[in-house]
Parts: structure tokens; sequence; C-alpha cells
């Protein structure tokens, strides 16, 4: 039998779970604060403390006791407020409070972001968390800057402000919730307000600084200078700038042109129409400009599309922009604007809960050098309410049943896809392209070279588009979670968060019925890509091709799928572990981080590459755990697409010799396991210059009725010795 049950089995498995391979399983019920209050002692948290309360049944806390003294409550911040970091995964922090509000304790407990984990050390981040203690939160609660300084780590700044952020902001809330320190929840009084679309802006732009649609902050040196004096640490005044102390270190003005008479009167008529068309539903947007020595922009927004000096915060919201939330502006419309040096439009996601008709602030943060690879930070806030006369009341109807769980989630997802329509119609294209070539493999293979420069081209665009820029590199850790989830808590709802993930996952599993592990591995793999494509590069510097004898190539075989059951194994313990030991995968380093890494991690990558130089696809053949559990299933594919003669193997190993990853045995058989559905061998099905049974086909028909030379077949180019092999 072809086709044994286990193979069944494992894909039935995979198709089932395909889009349970993000970032993990989900907690299945329950709170964060109930998942890791058993794996902390109590007195590591609190000192003196020795033990904890049973959690309350209406919020995520628990007391922290000291025999029957309650000293305090404890809570884990991604209980209540959003804690993403750089990786996209939560950075849970474990925070008690006392009955006054102020903070006794703090411990950072999990997080996932790479920079962390391979570049600054774990007890950097971990001292940052513990400053937290003794920060009173009654007072953060009506000026944050005050209650605590921001102690950043060079090279980790989106970090330490998320964590930064969920600190405060949760503590408040947790605060408010349980009366410390005399705080009480907030309640709104009086009618809400909305926006209302027919007022018009003043005209010029002094009238709107005037009546407060344009607000401004503007700094000079002199101001910089004391507020660097003011902090703790004595380097900042050692490390002030020299600029005369009336130089304008920054000039920054800020509007909220989603409103739209505003939008009008500062971007202008046309403008302004395509902020609204490039708004959706419940988005807003801020036009930013600024002139001066300083640039709001940061060097975050080269290094990774994060804007990491400017935060927008509004009670207990936060927005980070991105680079798909902003658009630059070549000037400002208003008559008697300035002409700014620096001047954007950055949109707020409708699923963050901004209310454009409350106040809010914008959140500059301003850096000083002080030593080589060290800065202190500070920070300055712009605040931002719309004039009275921009709003009107709403109209109270009958109160709707809240958003449950479910249906908050599917706002988020739809929201995700629908600022990410370009990739998603990028992807799509690429996968309907990829389609019809394996439909029509015959005619697209027919011409050598084209095929050769079609085949370049698509890895080139899997490389650049689906790795460096996407991110959408598929790995054994999304399939370690899949048995997770299956085994605590299944929602399609989560799996949606990342549409290119779930879509390529889709394609892995709808080819691995028609063409096994080939349709991925061989064109829509971004590391793969890159091993091919540096592969061409060595072969055309005349670096020499090794060939592995075949019973050596057919023994290195095994050691993918023992990997894989290897890091299969450790998951069903510690997918935290398994992790770890998935770094045996370079796509992070060489895909992810672009090779912005500890040097082992690099090294590691690096000699894979180099090895590849030698061997086509080294990895791919040998090493790769994804390879090898894509490649179980792979006999179970419906169809035999690849073409063979009764000739291939014997006595003709053209194809067996010429396999970039020696797929084809000896004897003439393509082993589905290996195969990456390069095409190459349907290239060669078809040589009129290479295949013996074409050959002897095009002499016979020679033999019956001569040809002319115009009429004879295309010579075959790849044997051209120009034509790359």
């Amino acid at each position: 039998m072809r086709r044994p049950t286990f193979f069944l089995s494992v894909f039935c498995g995979l198709v089932f779970g395909l889009m349970a391979m993000l970032s993990g399983p989900a907690l299945a019920g329950g709170t964060v604060l109930e998942k890791y209050l058993p794996q902390i002692a109590a007195a590591d948290l609190v000192p003196g403390a020795d033990g904890f309360g049973p959690l309350r049944e209406d919020l995520a806390v628990a007391p922290v006791l000291q025999g029957q003294t309650q000293l305090g409550w404890v809570y884990v911040t991604s209980d209540f407020v959003g804690t993403t970091g750089y990786s996209g995964k939560p950075i849970h922090v474990m925070v008690a409070l006392d009955p006054a509000g102020k903070v006794i304790g703090a411990r950072l407990v999990k997080h996932s972001e790479p920079i962390v984990l391979v570049g600054i050390p774990e007890a950097k981040v971990k001292a940052l968390v513990g400053s937290y203690v003794g920060v009173d939160l009654p007072k953060a609660a009506t000026d944050k800057a005050s209650a605590h300084d921001l102690q950043i780590i060079s090279g980790a700044t989106v970090t330490v402000m998320v964590i930064d952020d969920s600190i405060l902001r949760s503590g408040i809330k947790v605060a408010r919730a349980l009366g410390l320190g005399g705080m009480k929840a907030e309640v709104e009084t009086g009618p809400k307000a909305e926006i209302d679309p027919a007022v018009a802006a003043p005209e010029g732009w002094l009238a709107m600084q005037g009546d407060g649609t344009v607000r401004r902050l503007s700094l000079d040196v002199g101001q910089v200078n004391e507020a660097f004096a003011a902090l703790a640490d004595p380097r900042a005044a050692t490390h002030a700038l020299t600029d005369a102390p009336q130089t304008n270190f920054i000039d920054l003005n800020m509007a909220l042109v989603s409103v739209p008479g505003i939008g009008k009167a500062v971007l202008g008529p046309a403008e302004a129409a395509n902020l609204q068309a490039w708004l959706k539903p419940g988005e807003s947007a801020i036009a930013i400009a600024a002139n001066g020595l300083y640039s709001f922009k940061g060097s975050g927004y080269v290094r990774g599309g994060i804007f990491d000096r400017i935060v927008l915060v509004q009670d207990d919201v936060t927005v980070r922009f991105h680079d798909h939330d902003h658009r630059r502006l070549v000037s400002l419309n208003a008559k008697g604007a300035p002409d700014f040096g620096e001047a954007d439009l950055f949109k707020i996601p409708a699923d963050l809960g901004f209310d454009p008709a409350k106040p809010f602030r914008l959140q500059l943060l301003v850096q000083r050098p002080v030593a080589a690879t060290q800065k202190l930070f500070t920070t300055f806030d712009l605040a931002y309410q719309l004039p009275p006369h921009y709003l009107k009341p709403v109209v109270v109807a009958a109160a709707a049943a809240p958003l449950d769980e479910t249906d908050a989630q599917a706002t988020l997802w739809r929201s995700i896809w629908a600022g990410k329509t370009l990739e998603i119609a990028v992807t799509a294209t690429m996968l309907t392209v990829l389609t019809l070539v394996f439909f029509f493999q015959n005619a697209v293979t027919r011409n050598a070279r084209a095929f050769f420069w079609f085949r370049m081209s698509f890895l080139s665009v899997t490389l650049v588009f689906l790795g460096f820029y996407a991110n959408a590199q598929l790995s054994v850790v999304n399939l370690m979670a899949l048995f997770g989830a299956l085994t605590t808590h299944f929602s399609w709802q989560a799996f949606l968060l990342d549409p290119l993930t779930f879509i390529l996952w889709f394609a892995v599993a709808a080819a691995l019925l028609f063409w096994g592990r080939g349709a991925y591995c061989g064109w829509l793999c971004p590391f793969g890509a890159l091993q091919e494509i540096t592969n061409r590069i060595a072969r055309a510097l005349h670096i020499p091709q090794w060939t592995l004898p075949w019973g050596l190539n057919e023994r290195l075989w095994p050691i993918k799928y023992m990997i894989f059951l290897g890091l299969f194994g450790v998951s069903l313990a510690s997918i935290e572990q398994a992790e770890h030991l998935a770094e045996v995968e370079p796509f992070k380093t060489a895909i992810i981080l672009k090779f912005m890494r500890a040097w082992p991690f690099v090294a590691y990558a690096a000699a894979l590459l180099m090895a590849g130089l030698f061997v086509e696809r080294f990895y791919c053949r040998y090493l790769c755990p994804l390879g090898a559990a894509l490649a179980i299933p792979a006999r179970l594919r419906m169809f035999d697409w690849l073409k063979r003669y009764h000739d291939c193997g014997n006595p003709c190993q053209v194809c067996a010799h010429d396999c970039p990853v020696q797929a084809i045995h000896p004897t003439g058989e393509i082993n589905p396991n290996e195969c990456v559905t390069c095409l190459h061998c349907q290239v060669l099905y078809q040589s009129h210059t290479r295949c013996p049974v074409v050959i002897r086909q095009d002499k016979r028909r020679a033999a019956v009725a001569p040809t002319s030379a115009s009429d004879a077949p295309p010579r075959d180019l790849r044997n051209h010795p120009h034509t790359p092999h």
C-alpha cells in the first residue's frame, strides 16, 4: 500500500489544524494571572510576602499575603491592557499594588521579544521592570511623566515603551477598579459627542492655531538642556547641546485631519479627498509637521517600520505608528502655513478604541547620546482637544448589547485584513501564477531559458516580498503550535490575525493534496529561495558544485526527519523549550531579523548558506524539520504530475544526474518526499539536445520526412555553455 493509515492520520491533522500555526495555543479559558501565578513565589515578587490568596471572580487580581495579613493585590498587565511587543506577542509583567496604590512588586514573567532573547541581556529588562517599584499610581493617573522616569534601553526602545505603557495604564485601571489610594472608577457624565462633518475650519494657519484646530509644541535648545539636566543621571548635563539656547530644537504642529472640515483646511480639497479614501470606517488620522534640529520620525522607522519617537495616548489607548499607517505630505495647503522640513499623515486604526471627540496627547521621545552605545531619554507632551464647535451631541438610543469576545476578535481580524490589502493581493497573485504554472507545466517548461529566468524572478519575489518585506516565513514552530492548540482550545478567530500566514498555510494544505511538499519548499519558502539564488550566483562565479554519492545522499535524508520528531517530542512537554530548540531553523536569523542578531546565530545561518554554495539547497535536503513535516504526507498526493519515459533510469540517467536536489533514484523514480517540484526534469523531458528519447524521436521524424533548417526543433539553450544549469 502506498497510502498507509499513519500518513492519512497525520495529513488529516494538518488539514483540520492548518490555521493553528501562528503564535501558539491560546489559554483554555481563565486569565493570564491564573496561568502564571503558580509559577511565581510570593517573596520573589513582594519582599516579606509568603503566599497569594484566591483569585477574585469579578477581576483578574489576587491578594498578596504575609501570614493572615494582606499586603496588596497582584495582577498581570496583559489581563487589562494590550501588551503586544515588537515580536507581535504579548509581554506579560506581573505587578503588585499596595492599598495606597503604589507598586510594591513588578516582575517580567513571559515575553517573546527577539532582541531580548538573543541580543540584549534579559537581566537589563528585568531590572527595568523592577524599577517600577515605588511608583505612585494615583500620581501617575494625573501626570505619568512625573510619576516615573522612562529608562530606555538602547536597541530595545519599542519593547521598553510597551512595558512602561502597559505597567502604568494597567496599574491605573486596577487601582481605580479596587479603589486603591482613594481612586475611583471614571464615570462618564453628560451627553456623548461626535464629529460634526458640516463644520468648516477657520481660514488660514494662524486662525487655526488661534482656535485650537492646530496645536503646537515649540521647544528650544535651552528648554531641552534643562529637561535633561533635571534627570538623575549626571551625564545628561555633560553632554548638553552646544547650540545657542534660543535655537529651535523642534517646532511640532498637529491637527486631527480626519475631521472633514480640518482636513480640507489643512491639506486642501484634493489631498483631503485622498485621505478619506485611505481611511476605513471608524479610522482617524492626524497630520504632524515640524521644523528644527530634531526629527520626530526617528531611526526606528528606517530599521523596521516603527516610529519610535512619537506615541499617541488617550486614556487607556496607546497608538504606535508603523509604516503601513503612514503617508508623507509634500506640503500643507493652509494659507500662511510655514514651510516645514517634515510633514506626514498617520492613521489610527479603528480597532484600537480611539475616540476623536475626546482629548488625547502626542508624546515626543527625545534622546541624547551619553556614551558610545548608551543614550538618555526624556519626553514632552503635545496635548490636543477638538474645539467644541466641531462636535455635536449624540442622540442616545436604546443601549445595544455589548460585543462578546468572539465579535471583538472578528472585528479585530477584519480590520487587520483590511489593512493588508496590498500584501494579500500580491500573495494571491503569486499563488495564482504558481497554480497556472503547475497546471500548464508542459507549455511553461518548453523553453529552457525562458523558464529559468521565470523561476529566478519568482524566487526573487518570494525572497524579497514574502521574506524580507512581509516576514511570511513558515516554520516548524507553527506545526508544534498546531498540536498544542488542538489539545487545548481551537478558535478560527485567532488564526485569522495573520493574513499571509493564514493564506500560505491554506495554500500548503491544498498543494499537499495535488503536488506534495514541492509547491511550498520549491517556490514559496523565502529561505529556500535565498539558498537557490545564492547557489546560482556561485555557479556563475564558477564555484565548484559537489554531487554527493547516491548512497551517502540517501543516508543523509533521515536527519531532517529525526530533527522534526525530536522537536515534536519536546513540544509535547514544553512548547517554549521546543521554540528555543527550533533555532535549528535559520529562518528567524536570515529572513525575519535579516541577520541583525548575535554572532553565533549569524554564523550558523551563514554556514548553511555557504554549504549551499557547493551543494544546492543543502539545508532543505538534509536538515529542514519543516520540509520533513511536509514530506510525511507527500505520498498522499492525488496525482503524479511529473512525466516520465519508460527509459528513465534504465538506461537514461540524465534527469537523475541533473536533479538539483538529487530526488530522482538511479532507477528513475522521483521521490516525492524529497522533490521540490522545481520542474527541471520537465525541462529535460522536452529537451531536443539532452533527452535521449526526444532525440530518437527527432531522428525518426527526420528519417521519414527531412526538415529544412528553418523547421528544425529549437535548440535547447540549457546545453549552451553560457546558460546556467
